[in-house]
């Protein structure tokens, strides 16, 4: 099974990374994919949203994973069988939870070796056991969205349709060709993804269309555009995805409607790199 890593990722809180993480995956599940989620955020908000009150009481989180990574890399170290202690949600998905211990994690791996490599030195474990795995990245460009960004095949980059959030886009894509270009020259933007759009103001409008004439000539802009909507901000306290809570709702359908053009973009990928192959 090949295994595609999404990175969903703006270092501006508030977009709607976790909400589109958690409703991706247990999209691409329903349409029979197999899906890993990492919060890979020292807040967890992915963690929570899917249902964790507590994440700093389990027993196993992705700053322990990372810690066993940087362990195995050390001098005369043997490679342990990882741990995995992968959380499983009801809706199809399998979770890595996140807990405040990965502030100090980040704080670690300034100096270790390898430093931008470890998530994926563990993600490796995990090739070919899932179509999908998707990273839920925190609201910087710190060390924990640098280890993302090396760590992805694809990025899926959430904005809310108003100025400021958009504005920051420019010093996000400079980071993504960066790491492009010095660690991870396979990573590509599958598109940037308007977020809480409220068609009924000019203003929502105009930030929209702003940001495909800006940015469309040179990165995708995903036609699906999530509509700003009350019960889509009710789902992290219910523990489920939208799908579960309000399924009959124009974010369901936003959502559902955003799983398929993500699978879209992966088959005219497949077929390209069929007939290069040919």
């Amino acid at each position: 099974m090949n295994t595609e890593i999404i990175a969903v990722v703006n270092q501006k809180g508030g977009v709607g990374k976790t909400t589109t993480c958690a409703n991706l995956g247990i999209g691409l599940a329903q349409a029979g994919k197999e899906v890993l989620l990492v919060d890979c955020d020292p807040q967890a908000s992915l963690s929570i949203s899917l249902g964790i009150r507590q994440p700093d009481r389990l027993p196993f989180t992705l700053p322990d994973a990372m810690a066993q990574v940087l362990m195995d890399d050390q001098p005369g170290a043997e490679e342990r069988k990882m741990d995995h202690h992968l959380v499983s949600h009801p809706e199809g998905i399998d979770l890595m939870p996140s807990d405040i211990r990965l502030s100090a994690m980040e704080v670690s791996l300034v100096n270790a070796m390898s430093r931008e490599t470890v998530l994926r030195q563990y993600l490796q474990r995990f090739k070919g056991q899932y179509s999908h795995i998707l990273l839920d990245c925190p609201p910087t460009l710190g060390m924990l969205t640098i280890n993302a960004l090396a760590a992805a095949d694809r990025v899926i980059i959430p904005v809310q349709a108003e100025y400021l959030p958009a504005k920051g886009l420019e010093q996000l894509l400079q980071t993504v060709n960066k790491v492009r270009r010095q660690i991870n020259p396979n990573l590509k933007i599958d598109g940037i993804l308007m977020t809480m759009v409220d068609n009924r103001t000019n203003f929502a409008r105009e930030t929209a269309v702003l940001l495909r004439d800006t940015y469309g000539a040179k990165i995708k802009v995903f036609s699906t555009e999530i509509p700003h909507s009350v019960r889509a901000k009710e789902i992290s306290a219910k523990g489920k995805s939208i799908f579960a809570h309000d399924p009959n709702g124009k974010v369901a359908e936003a959502y559902q409607n955003l799983t398929q053009e993500v699978m879209q973009l992966e088959k005219k990928r497949y077929i390209v790199r069929t007939d290069i192959s040919r």
